[in-house]
Parts: structure tokens; C-alpha cells; sequence
């Protein structure tokens, strides 16, 4: 014993059992329930403005898949459309949309009186103009496609105008036409009496998907053809262009490349390019493609390469990160066994990294599809009527896209092309979510666990 040696201190006297919940534990259970709380109010609210945004746009565009259509013979008097009774498609070809506009109002007004539907209150300009300005075009097609048919009575089925289509889906009503200078009310009653005989129905509109664009004066024949065939044009080029470039570089800079200021700075330029908007890319474009190297304007190889410049970064940096997931011990293992540099890359790395690559590749071709601002200022949002041709003639043809197609609609005064932006909208999250899902069915596919 000394007198140096001192007593312990003594402890405190909390003990406490582990089944009795402390003012700490309730403390930290009750943070946890908040945080719990304001995670699923924040996947609520989510969800709510993800339903009212379909809601929408579903609510607004699915119509646009329905049109209003009218069927009745037709009867092909050669004098109108063959006046020299040869049947030459050239002479034949002389005959423009007026001269069918007559042969299909006097088949109309026929067989009107064939039936005995009365046409009290309605003009014969009314009367005519319930037919869509469409209709001439798409007859005097078919007779020059197939001469045999002129002197025929053939059953017809063409388009009605935007207006009688929107009074049967309820968007125009008698209380609307009184003010609109493009309908009267005397019309929307005849269109009843059209219903009820059978003339007048609402059906698939499968030329949606497949007529181009249409004029203001034609709102009911504008369809999405061109744009979706401008869009695969795109994103097909952008494949080819962008993932192999992307791959690669991505490859170099994760496994083969020092690591330097040079290096540092390529990196930084890749973050950086990800994050500039994408209206400078399209600057960019119009710049260099069109000004400088005289690239067709509103082509689809312009656009391609717009925003192949604007993916690139993301397919990038999507692709390292799945490069730089594979764990070192693969690498070392492949190495330890006397493989080489490459050969540990492309034969191990690479598999090992391609749901990852695969992945990020198809959502940034997903992304890129929907980019709109930079196609504005290379012209895509240009009026465009006509196919382009087959590829590679196509790649350089006037064309438009998904995106450009649903801005152009939408700045568009008449309610039905509203309308048809809307739908157009649905096409592009259909094909949005097609991506999406083999984005997911390719990871799952060739996922491997180590």
C-alpha cells in the first residue's frame, strides 16, 4: 500500500434494461418515423402529380386515336375525271383535287336523296364542307393509282372536317359553333341526322401513325408518319455514331489511360459536356453542320449528329461507372493467370460491365430522343409533307421528329391539332417506355454475380 494509490471513480448508476425503451431511443425511433413519414409523403406527392400529368395528357389525347369518318359510294363519272376517255394517267393526272371535290359532292348530295335525309337549314356549301379538304387528294390518288376504276360507283370512306369531328367527341358544341366561323349549328344538327343513318362514324384513325403533317386548313388528316420515320432515322444514326465512340472512350480512359493532368482535364471536359444545356448544342449544329460544313437543313443526319455531341458525355460516364463496378480481384485474377492487358479487359471486364453499359446506353438514347430545343434550331420544326426516301438517300432528306412534331402541334391554334399534341405525346411515352423496359430485360439478361 502507498499513499499514491487513489480510489476509482465511481460510475454513474444508469442501468437500464434493453427492454425498456430510454428518452434517447424514443428520441432516435421517433427521428426515424419522421424521416419514414416524409419519405413516403414525398413518394405520395410523386406519384399524385405523375397520375394528374397522365391524367392529362391521356385524358386529352386518346380521342386523337378516334376520327370521325364518313362512308358512301361514289360514283367515277369519266367526263370530270377522263375528259378525253383514254384512260392516260398523264392527261388523267392534269384533273386537280377541284374536279374530284365535284365527283364526291354530287355522289354525296345522291346519295343524301337516295336515302331521304333531309337538308333543310343547311347551304350547299355546308353541305360540301363537312367533307374534309383531304378527301379530294386521297380519291384522285387512288384513281391515278388504278385507272380501271373511273366510270365505277365505288364505296368510299374519307375523313370529315375537324370541327364535325370535334362535336362528336364533345369538344365542340352547339353553344361553341354559334361563335366559330368554321361551323354553324345548322351543320352539327345534319351531322345528327348523318349518325343516325350511318353515314357519319368515329373509328380507328390508323393514318395518325402514318399520314405526314397537314396544313391548318386540314387539322384532321395531320399524322405523325414523318415524325416517327424522322425519329428511327435519328436514333439510328445516333446508335451507330455514338455508342461505339462512347464504348471506346470510355475503355481507354478507365483501363489504359495514365493518369495525368491531361487525363484530369479530358475528364473534367466530359462532366462539364454532360451538363451544358441542350439548347448550346444545338447552336453548336447550326454552326458547324449547316453554316460551316452545308449539311442539309432540317435533315436526319443533322440531327443525328447534334445529339450524338449531346449523349456521348452520358453513354461516357454511364459506361465508367459500370467499368469501374467489376471488382479489382477480377482483374488481378485474370492477370495472375497470364492474361493480358487486353485479354483481362475485353474477355472479363468487359462481360461483367456490359448490363451496366447496356443500360445506360438505351436511357440515354431514351433521353435523347425527347430533346427538343436543339432539333429547333437546326429547322426540323420546318413543315415537312413528304417521306424522306430509304436510307442512306434518307439520312439527307428533309424530315422532322416525335418531340419537334408535338411543339409544332401545340403552338397551333386549332383545338385539333391540341388534341393531336397530346396524343402525339402518348406515342413518345410508349416508345419512351419500350426503352425503358428493354433497358431493364437486357440487365437482368446478361447480369452476373460475383
Amino acid at each position: 500500500m502507498t499513499d499514491a494509490s487513489s480510489a476509482a471513480p465511481a460510475l454513474p448508476n444508469r442501468v437500464h434494461s434493453i427492454l425498456t425503451e430510454s428518452a434517447d431511443m424514443r428520441r432516435r425511433n421517433a427521428a426515424e418515423g419522421r424521416f419514414k413519414l416524409y419519405g413516403m409523403a414525398a413518394i405520395a406527392v410523386s406519384f399524385i402529380v405523375l397520375g394528374i400529368m397522365l391524367w392529362t395528357i391521356f385524358s386529352d389525347g386518346l380521342s386523337g386515336f378516334q376520327q370521325a369518318k364518313l362512308t358512301f359510294p361514289v360514283t367515277l363519272t369519266a367526263e370530270t375525271l377522263d375528259p378525253k376517255g383514254n384512260k392516260n394517267r398523264d392527261e388523267m393526272a392534269k384533273v386537280t383535287t377541284v374536279g374530284y371535290g365535284k365527283v364526291l359532292a354530287a355522289s354525296f348530295k345522291a346519295e343524301l336523296a337516295a336515302r331521304n335525309i333531309p337538308t333543310d337549314g343547311v347551304t350547299e356549301k355546308e353541305l360540301v364542307e363537312i367533307i374534309s379538304k383531304d378527301a379530294p387528294g386521297g380519291l384522285r390518288a387512288r384513281v391515278l393509282a388504278d385507272p380501271s376504276l373511273l366510270g365505277q360507283t365505288i364505296e368510299m370512306t374519307m375523313l370529315a372536317t375537324g370541327r364535325i369531328d370535334g362535336y362528336l367527341k364533345g369538344r365542340v358544341t352547339m353553344q361553341t359553333a354559334e361563335r366559330d366561323g368554321n361551323v354553324s349549328p345548322a351543320q352539327l344538327q345534319f351531322a345528327d341526322l348523318l349518325i343516325d343513318a350511318g353515314i357519319l362514324k368515329t373509328g380507328f384513325n390508323r393514318e395518325f401513325l402514318t399520314n405526314p403533317d397537314a396544313s391548318d386548313q386540314r387539322p384532321e388528316a395531320a399524322g405523325l408518319g414523318v415524325a416517327i420515320l424522322g425519329s428511327a432515322y435519328m436514333m439510328l444514326l445516333v446508335l451507330i455514331m455514338c455508342v461505339p465512340v462512347g464504348v471506346a472512350a470510355s475503355i481507354y480512359l478507365e483501363e489504359f489511360a495514365p493518369k495525368n493532368r491531361w487525363t484530369d482535364l479530358v475528364e473534367v471536359n466530359i462532366s462539364n459536356l454532360a451538363a451544358v444545356p441542350s439548347i448550346v448544342f444545338g447552336i453548336l449544329g447550326l454552326a458547324i453542320f449547316i453554316n460551316f460544313m452545308g449539311l442539309p437543313q432540317s435533315s436526319s443526319v443533322v440531327g443525328a449528329l447534334v445529339i450524338s455531341l449531346m449523349t456521348l458525355p452520358t453513354i461516357i460516364i454511364a459506361t465508367r461507372a459500370s467499368i469501374r463496378a467489376v471488382p479489382p480481384s477480377i482483374r488481378d485474377a485474370a492477370l495472375g493467370i497470364g492474361a493480358s492487358k487486353m485479354q483481362t479487359v475485353f474477355h472479363h471486364v468487359l462481360p461483367l460491365a456490359m448490363p451496366g453499359i447496356l443500360t445506360g446506353t438505351i436511357l440515354g438514347l431514351a433521353s435523347a430522343l425527347g430533346e427538343t430545343a436543339p432539333l429547333l434550331l437546326i429547322g426540323m420544326v420546318a413543315f415537312v409533307d413528304n417521306y424522306p426516301s430509304a436510307p442512306v438517300e434518307g439520312f439527307f432528306d428533309p424530315a422532322t421528329a416525335l418531340p419537334v412534331q408535338v411543339y409544332s402541334w401545340a403552338s397551333r391554334s386549332d383545338p385539333a391539332f391540341i388534341e393531336r399534341s397530346s396524343a402525339a405525346i402518348i406515342v413518345l411515352l410508349v416508345f419512351l417506355v419500350i426503352m425503358n423496359v428493354t433497358a431493364i430485360i437486357l440487365r437482368r439478361k446478361f447480369e452476373r454475380r460475383w
